[in-house]
C-alpha cells in the first residue's frame, strides 16, 4: 500500500533526526544488529500506533530490520512530525500519518495502517485495540497478540479483560520496572517541562505549580519542577499517593482550593475533567494549563469555550480563553500531550529502554502468543532485566552478582 503523508520532500530532515536519536539510543542499536543476523520478525505484519516521531521511526526500522513487514501510524493528531513520516516513507515503510490530522482522517490513518492485516500489533493508548474490536473485526483471525505503551492504554486493555471482551492477548509495556520508573518518572517530568518552557518562554521559580495526579508521571513532573523552583501543589483521589506527595515535601490541596493559587497546572491522571468550570471560574488572571496524559479530556475544553467571552492564540501553541470578568486562561497545545504536541517528547536515552521493551516484548509475543490467552499479560521478568543490565553496560556500570551460598541463604527460611 503506498503512504499517506504530508510530503515526502521532508524525508531528507526527517532522516537527520533519526539518526541523531540512533546515535543516542544504544539499546535498540544492539537489537538492530541482533535482529539483522537472527530475523525473528521475518514474514511478520507488523503495525505500530506510537508517537510518531524520530524515536519511534527507529523503533519501526528495528523491527523491519529484523525481518518485519511494518506499518506505521501515529497515536496523537498533533504528536506526528511530517519529516520523521516521509523519512520512513523514502526508507521503504508504509506510513499513514500527519501532523495536525482532524479526528476523521486520524480514525482513516489508523484504519489504512490495519489495512495491513497485521499479526503483532504495538499500540499506544489504546486505539488500534479499540479498532481492531469494532470497525475491523474480519481482522481479529490475523492478530496473535500486541504490546501496550502506556497507562491509559493498560486501564483500557483492563476494563477489556475484566468483561471478557478482548480477542487477543496483549503485554502491558507501561507496567514494565524498566518503564515507569524511568520513561513515566524521569522521561515524563523532563519533557513536560521541556515542552511548558519552549512554548511560554516564561520563568517557573516562584510559581505555584499544580500537578493534578501523583501516579509515576506526576511524580517526575512535581520532582521536576521543585527542581526549577516551582512551589508545588499535589491534587490527588488517593490517599496513599497523597501522603507520598506530602512526604516528598509537596503540599496536597483539593482542585477547588488549588485552583485559587495556582499559576501554571498540569493534568497527570488518565481521567476525565479534572479541571472543569468550576476551576476556571475561580483561576487567577493568566493561569496556564496543560495537560500531560494521553487523551484531551483532563481539561474540559468544551466547558472553558462556554464561559469564555473571546478566544484567540496567545503565542504557538497558547490559546488563550478571555472570561466575563476580564481574566485570561491559558491552555497550552489543545489540551493534548504538552510534551509531545508542543515538543519532542521524552530523551531519546529514556525511549531507548522503553522501545527495547516494545521490541523484545513483541519478539515474546510471536513465540508464546498461542499459550498466553485473551488477557492482559506483565512484561516477563527477565525481559525487564535483560534491559536494566543493557542499559547499565552502555554507562560502562557492572555490579555485583550474588554467590550460590547467598543465594542458598535467601532462598531458605532456617536462620
Amino acid at each position: 500500500m503506498k503512504s499517506v503523508i504530508r510530503d515526502i520532500n521532508l524525508a531528507e530532515s526527517g532522516r537527520q533526526k533519526i539518526e541523531w536519536v540512533r546515535k543516542n539510543m544504544p539499546l535498540l542499536r544492539s537489537l538492530e544488529d541482533e535482529f539483522s543476523k537472527t530475523q525473528p520478525f521475518k514474514g511478520v505484519r507488523v503495525t505500530i500506533s506510537v508517537h510518531l516521531e524520530a524515536k519511534t521511526a527507529y523503533l519501526a526500522k528495528v523491527i523491519a530490520a529484523g525481518g518485519g513487514e511494518v506499518s506505521v501510524t501515529g497515536s496523537n493528531p498533533l504528536s506526528t512530525q511530517d519529516d520523521v513520516a516521509a523519512a520512513l516513507a523514502a526508507d521503504g515503510l508504509d506510513v499513514y500519518a500527519w501532523h495536525n490530522a482532524t479526528s476523521e482522517e486520524y480514525m482513516e490513518h489508523l484504519n489504512m495502517a490495519l489495512g495491513y492485516k497485521p499479526n503483532i500489533i504495538i499500540d499506544d493508548g489504546g486505539d488500534l485495540v479499540h479498532m481492531l474490536h469494532t470497525k475491523r473485526r474480519e481482522l481479529l483471525p490475523h492478530i496473535m497478540g500486541g504490546c501496550e505503551e502506556t497507562t491509559t492504554g493498560v486501564i483500557r486493555l483492563k476494563a477489556m479483560e475484566r468483561e471478557g471482551s478482548l480477542m487477543f492477548p496483549m503485554i502491558a509495556v507501561n507496567n514494565a520496572y524498566c518503564k515507569y520508573l524511568f520513561d513515566n518518572r524521569y522521561g515524563t517530568g523532563q519533557s513536560v517541562w521541556d515542552g511548558i518552557n519552549r512554548t511560554t518562554n516564561l520563568i517557573v521559580a516562584g510559581k505555584n505549580v499544580v500537578v493534578i495526579g501523583y501516579g509515576w508521571c506526576g511524580k517526575g513532573v512535581a520532582m521536576r519542577a521543585k527542581g526549577l523552583g516551582a512551589s508545588v501543589i499535589v491534587c490527588e483521589v488517593d490517599p496513599v499517593k497523597a501522603a507520598e506527595a506530602v512526604m516528598d515535601g509537596f503540599k496536597v490541596m483539593k482542585m477547588n482550593d488549588a485552583a485559587k493559587v495556582g499559576d501554571i497546572f498540569i493534568t497527570v491522571t488518565g481521567c476525565k475533567r479534572v479541571i472543569s468550570e468550576e476551576h476556571f471560574k475561580v483561576m487567577k488572571d493568566g493561569a496556564i494549563m496543560c495537560n500531560a496524559g494521553h487523551f484531551d479530556v483532563e481539561i474540559c475544553i468544551p466547558e472553558m469555550e462556554a464561559l469564555a467571552v473571546e478566544k484567540k492564540v496567545q503565542r504557538q501553541n497558547i490559546t488563550g480563553y478571555r472570561m466575563s470578568d476580564g481574566r485570561w486562561l491559558n491552555l497550552l497545545a489543545e489540551g493534548r500531550l504538552v510534551n509531545l504536541a508542543a515538543g519532542d517528547g521524552h530523551p531519546a536515552e529514556i525511549m531507548d529502554m522503553s522501545f527495547a521493551l516494545q521490541a523484545l516484548s513483541a519478539q515474546y509475543m510471536l513465540n508464546n502468543y498461542s499459550k498466553m490467552g485473551n488477557k492482559v499479560v506483565d512484561v516477563p521478568a527477565d525481559i525487564d532485566n535483560r534491559v536494566a543490565e543493557m542499559k547499565l553496560k552502555s554507562w560502562g556500570i557492572e555490579i555485583d552478582k550474588l554467590t550460590d551460598d547467598q543465594k542458598k541463604y535467601l532462598e531458605s527460611w532456617a536462620v
